[in-house]
């Protein structure tokens, strides 16, 4: 009887520990290379925020401007959102994202000839469509690997690359405004995207050749590895065969919900992301290497923070207040901001509240959709919601640069902003547990 307890408790152990070395080889093997190529697309996508300290005066544009220009990029993102998923769905994951890194890579170099508001305008919406499809295809390729269980914490950590991007890229912007303006007759700002532009078409390159797009045809598994993620797939997608028709992405109510939500969490990640080196400056910080080295902080505690938290959720099974709870933070840290109007302290603080929790709350939303979407469905779904969300990329860019040349601050846009946030954490808690807590 020893030996036979023995025996039945041995086995599902070592099933247990063959799974966690199995998932540890795929993490060791994928996400480091999608947080790289995400942390160059962000540091593509929000360079103009620094660029912007010297652009501005020598091109003679307006906060207005800058604000439109910023924001126009997610007009061209929105439109091209969902059709780029699916395509990605059909064609696969390394040929389509390696034409979507190569792309925004030459656009965004491109940014260093603008001269008029025309070139920055359509430079910035082109750059949107470049990038479209990006976001939502890893989350959609993550679904391919890993269960609902698992998918909390690798999100958060493929998501870490938004803070580490501006924990490099802030004292690096920094440093290229500050050392390399007027090299070889380049003004800082200029050199800025070129220097910014090479890592994401490198990039885009070796992902033709590194990436695989499908579990079954992967070469380092073994076929003891590969069932037990193609079966832990199948228990998770199982009851949702509904859900997995293309159709019942644009006609459900909770996917439209969630587009609603993440329009106010994309709001948030936005303004800190765009507005950060204008905020620090209008406390009395002049010298953009500072700028540079401030803008770290917050994103520091972001990374730490969305880890943490959703490593938590995954743990607890729990993700609706993981995610309210960073909301309403994220609100709370913006109203501390505008706030401190002439405090560089307390606007750090308040910057990196805000960041930290907008961070987490993003990376728990995220693992919300594909826990009741499934197939073409979670393709366009999850495209759909990250298009419909991040028309608040575009609001909120453009409103804070319209506020902020009306009033001559940042403060009330922060005020706005930090009350759709609250909005966003009351509809958060309409969701049925039930639904979402995977």
């Amino acid at each position: 009887m020893a030996q036979q307890a023995t025996e039945t408790t041995f086995a599902p152990t070592t099933v247990a520990h063959a799974e966690e070395r199995t998932y540890s080889k795929v993490t060791a093997r994928i996400v480091p290379f999608l947080f790289i190529c995400y942390l160059a697309a962000y540091l593509d996508r929000v360079n103009v925020g620094f660029a912007k300290l010297q652009m501005l005066n020598e091109l003679k544009f307006s906060e207005t401007i800058y604000g439109l220009g910023a924001g126009i990029f997610f007009l061209g993102y929105v439109l091209f959102e969902v059709p780029s998923n699916i395509v990605l769905h059909k064609v696969g994951a390394r040929l389509w994202i390696a034409r979507i890194m190569i792309t925004w890579g030459l656009i965004s170099g491109a940014m260093a000839f603008v001269t008029t508001p025309t070139m920055f305008y359509i430079l910035r919406f082109l750059l949107g469509v470049a990038e479209a499809g990006f976001i939502p295809g890893i989350l959609l390729y993550l679904t391919y690997w890993y269960p609902a269980s698992r998918r909390g914490r690798i999100t958060a950590i493929f998501l870490a690359a938004i803070p580490m991007s501006s924990i490099i890229g802030g004292p690096l912007s920094g440093w290229i405004l500050s050392a390399l303006s007027g090299a070889h007759g380049i003004s800082g700002w200029q050199w800025l995207f070129i220097v910014e532009t090479v890592p994401s078409v490198l990039l885009g390159i070796v992902t033709l050749f590194y990436l695989d797009d499908r579990v079954a045809e992967v070469k380092w598994l073994n076929d003891d590895e590969k069932k037990t993620i193609i079966s832990n797939i199948a228990k998770d997608t199982a009851g949702k065969e509904e859900a997995s028709h293309l159709a019942f992405a644009f006609t459900s109510g909770r996917v439209w919900l969630l587009s609603l939500i993440y329009f106010a969490i994309a709001s948030g990640i936005y303004i800190i992301s765009f507005w950060v080196p204008t905020i620090i400056k209008q406390t009395g910080v002049a010298d953009p290497l500072y700028i540079g080295l401030l803008t770290a902080i917050p994103y520091i505690a972001a990374m730490i923070a969305m880890i943490l938290v959703n490593h938590n959720a995954d743990r607890m099974r729990e993700r609706r207040w993981h995610t309210t709870i960073p909301t309403l933070l994220t609100a709370a840290g913006l109203a501390l901001t505008a706030l401190a109007t002439n405090n560089t302290l307390l606007a750090i603080i308040g910057l990196t509240i805000a960041a930290a929790s907008v961070s987490s709350g993003q990376a728990s939303f995220w693992t919300l959709p594909a826990n009741f979407l499934g197939g073409a469905a979670a393709a366009a779904g999850i495209a759909l919601i990250n298009s419909v969300g991040n028309i608040g990329g575009f609001a909120s860019t453009f409103l804070v640069g319209w506020m902020t040349d009306l009033t001559h601050s940042t403060s009330a846009s922060l005020y706005l902003f930090a009350a759709l946030l609250v909005i966003a954490s009351g509809l958060l808690l309409t969701l049925p547990a039930r639904l979402i807590n995977k």
